[in-house]
């Protein structure tokens, strides 16, 4: 096995970029997602933030609390989860109501933007990214509701939905252009491992240098190596049973299709031999010169059929 350049993100989060000296990386990549300058105060411990692979099957949580109070959640997942999108809400759901003592008003609930990479395909679309808000429209004057001036004040915020988490799902895989903005730079290093050197994406320089295999200890290199090995024997366990999945659907639908086909040739061999039966029945019949009418009543034949005996 060839030994990579640089650590995956997502193990990266959990064991690097927890450390203060390395927040300017995280701090790039959510600047060029966000659009704004973002500032990391701490990395929050939350109880959706596990390092043991088996305690979320490889879901990796990270909490960040920025210089204004707000915080954000980066998750990554590598496998195909139907109910992924209701797991976003819980991530959200669980934040809001550990970050609130209980007694404490309701002013005090913050802000949170809940930041998913994901490495198959969620949903269906043809974008890359996609950003997800609270929006309260009028449903007769479709107007957007707006906070009051001393709700803005105390908010600092100007729509009611503003107050409400944001999603941002990015959908990895699906990247298949020349990065032409930050963003696009930083799903190229997400998507490949690869940080060209010319690149001008904030935290991404700094990513080249401080993600460095090379640069691990001893103890780092082999965690990283075993946490590598994990998601390839993972891959290949939900690879193996989608084929033996689809190959036992091969072989029920041949069997169900023998059993139809033999049941279907039944009937078929029956009817052909009530067909056969009605014609020598309407030959015996016409031949002892008994009337159309009586034939057809007889056989359920037609008049023509019978005439063309």
């Amino acid at each position: 096995m060839s030994l990579p350049n640089l650590v995956r993100f997502d193990w990266a989060m959990k064991r690097l970029l927890r450390h203060k000296s390395n927040f300017v990386v995280l701090e790039g990549f959510l600047s060029s997602l966000l659009e704004e300058k973002i500032t990391i105060r701490n990395i929050l411990e939350s109880e959706g933030n596990k390092e043991d692979i088996t305690d979320k099957f490889n879901r990796v949580d990270l909490l960040a609390e920025d210089s204004k109070g707000e915080l954000i959640i980066i998750e990554v997942q590598n496998n195909r989860e139907l109910d992924y999108f209701l797991r976003m809400l819980y991530g959200v759901s669980k934040a809001v109501t550990e970050y609130i003592s209980e007694g404490d008003l309701y002013e005090k609930i913050r802000k949170i933007y809940s930041v998913n990479i994901v490495y198959f395909d969620l949903g269906q679309g043809t974008d890359y990214v996609y950003h997800g808000r609270t929006e309260f429209r009028g449903i007769h004057n479709h107007d957007v509701l707006k906070l009051s001036e001393k709700q803005s004040e105390l908010f600092i915020c100007r729509n009611a939905g503003d107050l409400f988490p944001e999603y941002y799902v990015l959908r990895v895989n699906e990247f298949d252009r020349k990065a032409v903005t930050p963003l696009d730079e930083w799903i190229v290093f997400l998507k490949t491992g690869e940080i060209g050197n010319d690149t001008q994406a904030p935290g991404l320089a700094e990513a080249r240098e401080r993600l460095k295999f090379s640069s691990l200890d001893k103890r780092e290199r082999a965690a990283y190596l075993r946490n590598i090995e994990d998601l390839r024997v993972q891959r290949s366990v939900m690879d193996t049973a989608r084929i033996e999945g689809l190959e036992e659907g091969r072989k029920e639908g041949l069997a169900e299709g023998r059993a139809k086909g033999r049941l279907e040739g039944r009937a078929e061999g029956r009817a052909e031999g009530k067909a056969e039966s009605r014609l020598e029945i309407a030959r015996k019949m016409k031949s002892l010169g008994m009337t159309t009418e009586l034939i057809v009543a007889a056989t359920g034949m037609t008049t023509d059929e019978i005439e063309n005996l």
